[in-house]
């Protein structure tokens, strides 16, 4: 039972510092130049920003729907094999997950060009995302055994999961199209530090009555885990290599790792003078895995009973090493392969919407070029103080897409201090209060923003953390 603990620990513990990707505090606040990021056509009015490396757009986020670290470890008095099988065994579905990111800017900058319709902006930033599922039916095969369960199917499709480390290197295009369209595009390099997934998996195992011996046990399974760049780290971790853990990790994020290519679209649309519509889509892409690949699978059906001893002829053939039989039977029922061809990955897209109503007091621009004005003739649209609006989050996972909804409000204190409050419904949350900040001091902005605040009391009991944080210069030019 220790191993099975140690496990699920590992389960709880190893995505804590990497969920489910939604920065729906930093989308469409468009005081900070970091919400370029998550919507490329957002109203800028900037002339040139730059953020300061590695500590520009940072943002970790994590959680776990069904289950947290203080249902298992609370010292309370309860036996911790009854909470495992009270919290995780019986309560847990193929549905609930552990998964998580986090994200940080080496480089990000931006600038407007000749054309004041036109904001261009570029950067590089690492990213890792993770996500497994709950193996519900091997979990409870692996805590009961099999014997409690005759004629129950055990299905191996309960196992799905993905992990990944990218290096990105982007460059944007932000363009005012006319008084009330703005898009932007921006395309994207990959280069991968590694990948792992077992997302594929399916059919199922069962124990029914033998016919000459008390069981049988059949296997019915296809089933695959590919990965790349896996086995270069652990060899440089095990210090099995003259190669630095640094220089594998360096030279795998900056083109030599496996590169793939994709796009991020956006745009902002007003309705009227108040009312503005956004949408984007993200990391519509894909990695082509070519190095330090490593496939294995298996694939096939088998049904056996154990070793057969039959009276008294077995007496004569102790020698035999009947085991070994018995594992090239099962192998050769159930091929194993492993194989290193190279495969395709590809990026798990977002999509984020938005509704905003702008009320309030028009707020002056601070730039020469006018551009949050949008000024065109005689005709103009102003941000205002104020603003609520929904928004809707929705990104690619193994088991489907998974949704988000949020309702937040925007309050501007001149140019020098705005706050977004956000109020969050997903599968992992039905309380997600967020609060976000965002301080110009001169040409320094400088933004810190937390989600789940009503859970901070006890980190441990929580099933969601998100924290963003960003430091930028910025310049509007002199009017």
């Amino acid at each position: 039972m220790r191993s099975w603990a140690i496990i699920l620990l590992i389960l709880l513990t190893s995505n804590v510092p990497l969920l489910a990707q939604n920065k729906q505090l930093l989308y469409d606040f468009t005081e900070i130049p970091d919400a370029l990021m998550v919507n490329p056509g957002m109203l800028t009015d900037y002339q040139w920003y730059a953020g300061l490396p590695v500590v520009s757009g940072l943002s970790i986020q994590a959680g776990s729907n069904a289950l947290t670290v203080h249902d298992l470890f609370a010292d309370d008095g309860e036996d911790f094999n009854d909470k495992v099988r009270e919290k995780a065994i019986d309560r847990m579905g193929i549905r609930d997950e552990l998964s998580g990111t986090f994200q940080t800017h080496l480089l990000n900058a931006g600038f407007r060009g000749r054309n004041p319709d036109n904001f261009y902006s570029f950067g590089i930033y690492t990213e890792g995302d993770a996500i497994g599922y709950w193996f519900k039916d091997l979990a409870i095969l692996a805590f009961e055994g099999n014997a409690p369960h005759l004629g129950r199917r055990f299905n191996l499709d309960h196992l799905k999961a993905r992990s990944e480390m990218v290096n990105v290197f982007h460059f944007g295009l932000n363009k005012r199209i006319h008084k009330k369209l703005t898009v932007g595009a921006r395309a994207k390099i990959y280069s991968s530090v590694f990948h792992a997934s077992s997302t594929k998996n399916s059919g199922y195992f069962v124990t029914t009555e033998g016919e000459n011996n008390l069981r049988a046990n059949t296997l019915v399974a296809d089933m695959e885990f590919r990965s790349s760049g896996l086995d270069e780290i652990k060899d440089a971790l095990d210090d099995n290599e003259n190669t630095s853990l640094s220089e594998v990790l360096s030279r795998r994020m900056f083109f030599g790792g496996d590169l793939g290519l994709g796009v991020d679209l956006g745009f902002t649309y007003h309705l009227n003078e108040r009312t503005l519509l956004t949408g984007s889509l993200l990391d519509l892409g894909f990695i082509y895995n070519t190095t330090d690949v490593k496939n294995y699978s298996l694939n096939g059906a088998a049904t056996v009973e154990g070793i057969e001893f039959i009276l008294p002829e077995a007496f004569s053939n102790l020698n035999d090493d009947l085991w070994q039989e018995l594992i090239e039977e099962v192998e050769s029922l159930i091929p194993y392969e492993n194989n290193t061809k190279s495969y395709l990955s590809f990026r798990p897209t977002k999509l984020y919407g938005s509704l905003r109503y702008n009320f309030g007091k028009p707020m002056p621009s601070r730039g020469r070029c006018d551009c949050k004005d949008l000024v065109f003739g005689r005709q103009r649209f102003k941000d205002f103080n104020n603003a609520v609006g929904g928004q809707l989050y929705v990104i690619n996972r193994p088991r489907g897409p998974q949704a988000a909804l949020t309702a937040f409000y925007l309050r501007r204190f001149g140019h020098a201090l705005a706050v977004k409050a956000t109020y969050t419904v997903d599968k992992f949350s039905f309380s997600n209060i967020g609060l976000g900040l965002s301080l110009q001091a001169g040409p320094v902005n400088l933004y810190v923003m937390a989600d789940n605040l009503l859970a901070y009391g006890n980190v441990a009991d929580s099933h969601y953390a998100s924290f963003q944080f960003g430091l930028n210069i910025i310049s509007w030019g002199k009017k």
